[in-house]
């Protein structure tokens, strides 16, 4: 059997002397390169490294990437849904103010508060102040971000307009309120 020699780079810069034997042409102990065999062995036994053992994704990689997406998306709901209840206030909110600039621009016009929402819509409901009334102020009536109408009431010279809020109910704690004079 003929001893196979491998060529192992020199590290110093210093030319090699010719006369001596080289480090490169020396041949190695069948010993040693048996023990590099098997130490190589060892460190790639349970390892199949063929590109047919590496198809798919272990359950234990599915599971925690499943794990990372729930969390992720329990956060965003919380801060979307949080946020789409913010956006629904200041729209209600919006909505109180702007019947509210429509009543005093109706006390302005008729010189009396409307009975309710619908006469700034249809005009005063006595026959004699109709007279005055030319257009109405809106086209419609318009309801809070959650679909409920709108609650006006009368006491003297000054109103209040609610909304019953996210529940529906008046009187309740979610209620949004606008008062004017």
């Amino acid at each position: 059997m003929p001893i196979r020699t491998m060529p192992i780079p020199s590290i110093s810069s210093t030319p090699v002397n010719s006369s001596a034997p080289s480090a490169t042409c020396m041949p190695r102990s069948t010993e040693s390169t048996q023990r590099l065999r098997r130490r190589a062995r060892r460190m790639t036994q349970g390892q199949n490294t063929s590109a047919s053992s590496r198809r798919g994704f272990t359950l234990l990689e599915l599971m925690l990437v499943l794990s990372i997406l729930v969390v992720i998306g329990g956060i965003v709901v919380v801060n979307v849904s949080g946020a789409k209840s913010d956006a629904d206030i200041k729209a209600t909110q919006t909505q109180l103010n702007s019947l509210k600039s429509n009543i005093v621009y109706y006390k302005l016009k008729m010189n009396e508060l409307p009975e309710s929402l619908d006469n700034l819509r249809d005009g005063p409901s006595d026959s004699s102040k109709k007279a005055k009334w030319v257009d109405s102020i809106i086209e419609s009536i318009p309801t809070d971000a959650w679909g409920n109408s709108f609650d006006m009431s009368v006491k003297g010279n000054e109103f209040e307009i609610k909304s019953a809020g996210l529940d529906g109910q008046m009187n309740t704690e979610d209620d949004l309120t606008v008062t004017g004079r």
